[in-house]
C-alpha cells in the first residue's frame, strides 16, 4: 500500500509518498516540483507511479502556490516568477537535509524532476547541488537569462508596464546567470539527465531546450545512456502519458531502488 503523508518543514508544505512497508527504510528519494499556478496535489500521479517502484517521493508547494498562495493574480505571480524559481532551488536543500537527518535517504540516490516551472527549477538546481544523482525536466528550460529576456520582450509588446527599471532588470539577469545551466554546462558532470518537451509548446520555448541538449551531447560521448531528449511532435504545454512513464523509467534506470 502507498502511504500519502501531508506535512511541512520550515513552512514548506509537502506531500510524502512511500510504500507503507518501506516508510522507515533508507530509499532513493525523488523530489517532484510542480508548475506555475499549479500545486503539489496536481502531480500525485507522478508520485504514485514512482512510489510503486520503490522510491520515496516528496512534492513540495512552491512559494505563492498551493497552501502558500496569498491571493496573487496570475499576472502578479508572473512578476515574481524568478523569485519563486530561485526560492524553490534553495528550499530543496532544506527538504533534503530533513530526510537525511532521519536516515531515510539512500546514498547517492536523490533525483529531482518537475514540469514547466518545476523543470526550470530542476535544471537550475543542477548548477547548485552535486548531490543530485539524476534529473528529469518536463517542459523546462536551462537557459535562464535568454528565457527571462524573451519574457521581458514579450511583455513589452503587450504594453505591460514593467515594475523594474533597466538597472533592476540587469541585476536580476546577473543573479539568474549563476543558476543558468546553459552558461555552466560543466556542472552536469555527466549526471543522468532526461528532457521531455512538446514541439508545439508556446509557454516554454522548445528551441532553447533542444539547443542546449545538442550543445552538451559531446560531453556525454561514451556515456550516451545518461542523456535523453524526447521531443513530442504533437504536444503543446502538457505532458503526455508517455512522458510521465518515461520519467518513471528514467529514475528506475538511474537511481538505485
Amino acid at each position: 500500500m502507498i502511504v500519502v503523508e501531508k506535512s511541512n518543514i520550515a513552512e514548506i508544505p509537502y506531500l510524502h509518498l512511500v510504500k507503507e512497508e518501506e516508510r522507515s527504510n533508507p530509499l532513493p528519494l525523488c523530489f517532484f516540483i510542480h508548475g506555475f499556478t499549479s500545486a503539489k496535489e496536481h502531480n500525485l500521479h507522478y508520485a504514485y507511479y514512482l512510489a510503486e517502484k520503490g522510491f520515496r517521493v516528496v512534492l513540495p508547494d512552491c512559494l505563492e502556490h498551493g497552501e502558500r498562495a496569498t491571493g496573487k493574480t496570475e499576472e502578479e505571480l508572473g512578476g515574481v516568477f524568478w523569485k519563486i524559481v530561485l526560492n524553490s532551488i534553495h528550499e530543496l536543500s532544506l527538504l533534503k537535509g530533513h530526510f537525511e537527518k532521519k536516515g531515510l535517504v539512500m546514498e547517492n540516490g536523490i533525483g529531482v524532476a518537475g514540469t514547466s516551472m518545476g523543470g526550470i527549477v530542476t535544471l537550475g538546481a543542477l548548477t547548485q547541488y552535486d548531490w543530485i544523482s539524476s534529473a528529469v525536466s518536463l517542459m523546462g528550460n536551462p537557459s535562464y537569462v535568454k528565457f527571462a529576456q524573451a519574457q521581458l520582450a514579450h511583455l513589452k509588446t503587450t504594453g505591460y508596464q514593467l515594475p523594474f527599471s533597466d538597472e533592476e532588470v540587469q541585476v536580476i539577469l546577473n543573479e539568474l546567470s549563476h543558476y543558468d545551466l546553459s552558461l555552466q554546462p560543466e556542472k552536469l558532470n555527466g549526471r543522468p539527465l532526461m528532457f521531455w518537451h512538446g514541439k508545439k509548446d508556446k509557454v516554454v520555448p522548445f528551441h532553447l531546450t533542444e539547443e542546449f541538449y545538442k550543445s552538451i551531447l559531446p560531453a556525454y560521448e561514451g556515456n550516451e545512456e545518461n542523456i535523453l531528449f524526447i521531443a513530442d511532435d504533437k504536444a503543446d504545454h502538457k505532458v503526455s502519458r508517455e512522458g510521465v512513464m518515461k520519467l518513471v523509467e528514467w529514475f528506475e534506470k538511474h537511481l538505485s531502488a
